[in-house]
């Protein structure tokens, strides 16, 4: 397998790297922490193609490999870009993995409801289902949830949130991940079978370790360039070795961790020679330990500074702790993993 990016792949990451530098800075990302999503930077964001890249071509998508999502969601993950990215892209690309009868006979157009998450005129957030009390993120941005369980995908309407009056979180953990609580879901209506949800699940934890790679990566750097801007005893902190070291071994992680997205990419795209459920396993337990790890390496790096609101390295670290939950934290892909030497 080559893990090498393509000029192509070198090219979309830039673009999608510029887009974020102009339209989701960090200044302009702090302030959805008061204001909310942006609908109309989530709609450049769409009509660049971030949510319709897996989409088929013959559906308005670019039909592009999960290869190629992988880089882009290491670059929304980079920037910090908030929202449900990877719940509305796997919706935009449903079209492309459903059984159609399934879709067609659960009384849903859930070709409007794809159309809508790739063009951007929808946010959707997605849920595993669960018993008693429930946690729904970005309550109040989205517009449907879709809810994951063994026996497949279930659409629920945003208007079920504002009618069961769901409880939002004063401080949730990461200030752009606003969380509220429900008593317990409906339903819903069926969308897909339980082999689609599988599907959905494994995709979602490769976007979700593509974030998280990002956002290793966006540690790693913050503390860097700090580390060589800050002086004490009159050099750069970073010609300590203590401070060397653990900028070091932030790389390291990161790179680690790259190699393992990328591969959990090509194998997912059925280029690669490992099974692309294990690979996607690998990626996540990796994505898990190495985020919140550059994470909490980089408060360290800021010093006495580095847990206050005014630096952005909690941002990080708060983000990486949301993202290990998304589709199963690390523990359960660990076990899996485990589950899988010892059958062997």
């Amino acid at each position: 397998m080559d893990f090498e990016l393509s000029e192509d792949q070198e090219a979309l990451a830039e673009s999608v790297a510029a887009l974020c530098a102009g339209r989701f800075d960090i200044e302009t990302v702090r302030s959805m922490a008061t204001e909310g999503l942006d609908r109309g930077r989530w709609t450049e964001l769409a009509e660049t193609g971030v949510f319709s890249l897996t989409r088929p071509e013959p559906d308005g998508g670019l039909g592009m490999g999960w290869a190629e999502a992988v880089v882009v969601f290491e670059q929304l993950g980079r920037a910090l870009v908030p929202g449900p990215l990877a719940a509305t892209t796997l919706t935009a690309a449903l079209v492309g993995l459903a059984d159609t009868a399934v879709v067609e006979t659960s009384g849903l157009d859930s070709a409007e409801i794809g159309e809508g998450a790739a063009s951007g005129s929808i946010v959707v957030g997605t849920l595993q289902r669960c018993d008693g009390p429930c946690f729904v993120e970005f309550e109040g941005w989205i517009d449907g949830l879709v809810i994951s369980d063994d026996e497949g995908l279930w659409w629920i309407d945003s208007d079920w949130l504002k009618a069961v009056n769901a409880t939002e979180a004063a401080h949730p953990l990461d200030p752009l991940t606003p969380v509220a609580v429900v008593s317990e879901l409906p339903q819903g209506r069926r969308i897909a079978d339980r082999a689609t949800a599988f599907i959905w699940r494994q995709y979602g934890a490769l976007l979700t370790s593509a974030l998280q790679l990002g956002i290793a990566a966006g540690a790693t750097d913050l503390a860097v360039e700090y580390a060589k801007q800050r002086e004490q005893f009159g050099k750069p902190i970073g010609a300590f070795q203590a401070v060397k070291h653990r900028c070091a071994d932030m790389i390291t992680r990161v790179e680690v961790l790259r190699a393992a997205v990328y591969a959990a990419g090509v194998t997912v795209d059925g280029k690669g020679v490992d099974d692309p459920v294990r690979s996607v396993a690998v990626a996540k337990v990796l994505a898990s330990g190495a985020a919140a790890a550059c994470g909490k390496d980089s408060v360290q790096v800021h010093g006495g500074m580095g847990y206050t609101w005014e630096v952005d390295a909690h941002l990080y670290l708060k983000r990486a702790w949301v993202h290990d939950l998304a589709f199963g934290d690390g523990d359960d892909y660990a076990d899996q993993l485990a589950g899988g030497l010892l059958s062997g």
